[in-house]
């Protein structure tokens, strides 16, 4: 896939927006038939990109400090300048799905689970500014052991922790995959359905090693046919599928959405496992969450949620997205050690899509980037 060049010096992101380049990956009316049999086939078609904030973590602090983003933590309440990051390993090999707390005075401040990577993101006052933190102050504790050693912010590096214990890995994978049915959606959830059906498929083809186990949450707006609709999860992928193929974009009507009632069922309510090797919620929107400081509350609270089961939350935006919807996303992201995927104009697909603040992105199809994603967070 080409490889589409947005690196920009910090100080002329405000032009992003604004910038566009061609590519060579065609649009959806070239690829609908590409057999010449006359059967359409809708999955492989919508593009799309990621771009991690965790390891562009310079990048994200200069871009938050400019003066045009610098209102988006304080609009969603989501400060990201206390990060301990940690890496376990366990006989030289990383540690994964590992509980992880980080303490002051005895009392949890942030707690998550090691990743395949034996990797946990942990955070000081994530939902309040504070500019000042004595690090000497707080400890660690892994699977409830307490380290000893004393920690220190991302700034002065990684902490990290080295144990000999005889925890067996689990070989479960759990992928969610909640999504906007609303009406402004439309353009692009028949495309994303096939999509989703053909990763589906595709994970549990070239992984006969790992049980995956899949579900899936649809969501509107108060007030519409239903709120939520929701697949629990199973290793029996049809059922999921078949989910998924039976829901419509309808409803909707103003621009916010759901998106909290839909993080609570798929977050707080799904069954997730108490030993996995990889949790995913893929988030398909476009649009936010209500701005109403109790709605915010909530999310807030289903992130820490999140990150608490280890569930590594994806965003991926489609067309309709504002700049506020953009940062909430990768405020989502990068809270749950996870990354953010945007939808491109490239394939011709939908509305036009807002640009991202972001560095230099390579334009992958959707299917592909989101199968991408899954093996390198399961292997």
């Amino acid at each position: 896939m080409k490889k589409i060049t947005f690196y920009f010096s910090i100080t002329i992101l405000l032009f992003l927006a604004s910038c566009r380049t061609d590519t060579s990956l065609g649009t959806a009316s070239d690829a609908l038939d590409p057999s010449g049999t006359g059967q359409n086939n809708q999955s492989g078609l919508i593009t799309a990109a990621e771009w991690n904030d965790l390891e562009e973590w310079q990048f994200w602090n200069e871009l938050i400090n400019l003066e045009a983003f610098a209102d988006k933590t304080s609009y969603w309440d989501f400060y990201h300048n206390n990060r301990v990051s940690v890496q376990i390993n366990n006989n030289d090999q990383p540690l994964v799905d590992a509980q992880v707390q980080l303490l002051n005075d005895g009392n949890i401040i942030w707690e998550s689970r090691s990743d395949n990577y034996g990797k946990a993101e942990m955070w000081i006052d994530l939902f309040q500014r504070n500019n000042s933190v004595e690090i000497s102050e707080y400890s660690l504790k892994v699977n409830g052991q307490l380290i000893n050693s004393s920690l220190k912010l991302f700034s002065e590096g990684i902490n990290e922790i080295n144990l000999n214990t005889n925890q067996n890995v689990s070989e479960k994978v759990e992928l969610n995959f909640i999504v906007d049915a609303t009406s402004s959606m439309s353009d692009e959830l028949e495309f994303i359905k096939d999509d989703l059906a053909d990763v589906i498929q595709r994970v549990k083809e070239n992984n006969s090693s790992l049980n995956i186990y899949t579900s899936s949450v649809f969501y509107r707006d108060e007030g519409d046919d239903y709120v939520i609709k929701s697949s629990d999860f199973t290793d029996d992928l049809s059922t999921t599928l078949d989910f998924i193929h039976n829901q419509i974009a309808d409803g909707g009507g103003d621009f916010p959405e759901a998106v909290h009632s839909a993080l609570k069922v798929g977050i707080e309510e799904l069954q997730w496992s108490e030993n996995a090797k990889t949790r995913i919620a893929f988030l398909l929107l476009d649009a936010p969450p209500h701005h109403d400081s109790q709605i915010i509350k909530e999310l807030q609270n289903h992130i820490k949620t999140a990150a608490k089961k280890g569930i590594k939350i994806i965003p991926i935006t489609a067309s309709g997205i504002d700049k506020e919807t953009e940062f909430l996303m990768r405020f989502f992201s990068i809270s749950t050690n996870s990354t953010y995927v945007f939808i491109t104009d490239d394939s011709g697909i939908g509305n036009d899509h807002l640009e991202p603040t972001v560095g230099e992105y390579e334009v992958e199809f959707l299917n592909d980037l989101m199968v991408r994603l899954i093996s390198e967070y399961s292997e």
